[in-house]
């Protein structure tokens, strides 16, 4: 038996999506390219652009294509501080961003930029009191870009977007959502955002790895982190016709389904949540437990290491994560965890379960059948 209990790290390829990147690899021509062959390819790229610009709410002139969600999220934050205004060199994130944000704060910081962490509350959402205060004191216009995630990629909460958004327009904030993990899982719209840039991943979505987009403001884009043709704004380098089209299929299939699939996910990660307390009864469910995203489960197990768990399960055929894919095998605590005040033991115990329309009630049942014996074995080893 296989059951696969890892959608938030990557979820399984559309075969709508393969289909069409199948049939778009097919084609001959570089988009850039002006004879036939070329403008054929350059109509099938800017046809995905518009179909991906609808679903995300966005103008097609303010979708450029990346190769995922970490160039997207690295080409935002770098390039709104490069771009900035003279007087602007502050950066502003929570520690319980991803690593694709906090390790390019972490270099910017190291090159002269001022970095402040805005803290989280015990559910992991960004304290917007003590942002605003951050914001004010340490001068309005010299905050050149305030990144946050829409959705906690881990634990599962939803930032309080809208309060985010009003803050950040009233103080003049350039902000950036790192929407990979909820974009096509809960309603995102670039338009009503507030932000100044969106990124976006595709094997999030069920297009291929190597797909995604970063939604940019028209006038404020951001420097580019590579140079050498300047096909999209920001973003050198020829451009992926087949990933962009299966990425467009892919977030429409996301799209069209999210509210049929927000009703089935969150009464099956009820029901696995409901199990642990009932077969775990000292495990402890993390993150908000009513805004979150759908078929998000996250708990912590004492008495135990959670890559233990995790093995365990996965010889039992059970695929499922301890946290972000981007730090598999780094012998760590969660830093989202520890941001949300849970103490080292805890934030080496946690186990992340993650549904995807594949997901079926009898793998549910599975898991929870198998869970208890699991967790006697880890704890026994350790």
């Amino acid at each position: 038996m296989s059951v696969y209990l890892d959608h938030a790290a990557s979820a399984p390829v559309l075969p709508a999506a393969a289909a069409a990147h199948a049939e778009a690899l097919g084609r001959v021509g570089n988009p850039s390219s002006i004879h036939a062959d070329g403008r054929a390819a350059r109509a099938l790229l800017e046809e995905a652009r518009e179909r991906f610009a609808v679903v995300a709410d966005a103008h097609p002139t303010e979708v450029v294509f990346t190769a995922g969600g970490t160039e997207s999220v690295n080409t935002a934050v770098k390039g709104m501080l490069w771009s900035a205004e003279p007087g602007r060199d502050r950066v502003i994130v929570s520690p319980a961003e991803h690593h694709a944000t906090l390790d390019a704060v972490e270099w910017l910081a190291g090159r002269g930029a001022r970095v402040d962490l805005v803290p989280v509350d015990g559910v992991g959402r960004v304290r917007v009191d003590e942002l605003g205060r951050m914001i004010e004191a340490g001068g309005t216009r010299a905050v050149a870009v305030l990144s946050l995630l829409w959705a906690n990629n881990e634990i599962g909460t939803v930032e309080d977007t809208d309060a985010v958004a009003d803050l950040a327009a009233e103080v003049g904030a350039p902000l950036h959502w790192d929407a990979v993990a909820a974009f096509g899982r809960v309603p995102v719209s670039f338009r009503r955002s507030g932000a100044t840039a969106m990124s976006i991943s595709g094997h999030k979505l069920g297009a291929p790895i190597g797909t995604g987009a970063l939604l940019v403001r028209r006038g404020a884009e951001p420097a580019a982190l590579v140079h050498g043709g300047g096909q999209q704004p920001a973003r050198s380098g020829t451009m992926d016709v087949a990933g962009a089209v299966a990425l467009a299929v892919a977030a429409e299939a996301a799209v069209a389904e999210l509210a049929s699939e927000e009703r089935r996910l969150r009464a099956l990660s009820e029901r696995i949540a409901r199990g642990i307390a009932r077969e775990v009864p000292d495990a402890a469910l993390t993150g908000d437990p009513v805004r979150r995203l759908p078929g998000h489960v996250h708990a912590t197990f004492p008495g135990l290491l959670g890559e233990t768990l995790l093995f365990v399960l996965d010889q039992a055929g059970f695929s499922v994560s301890v946290g972000s894919a981007c730090r598999a095998g780094v012998a760590e605590p969660s830093h989202v965890l520890l941001a949300i005040g849970l103490d080292e033991a805890a934030a080496r115990s946690a186990l992340r379960v993650t549904l995807g329309r594949s997901t079926t009630e009898a793998e549910v049942d599975a898991f929870l059948a198998a869970l208890p014996a699991a967790v006697a074995a880890a704890r026994a080893a350790f």
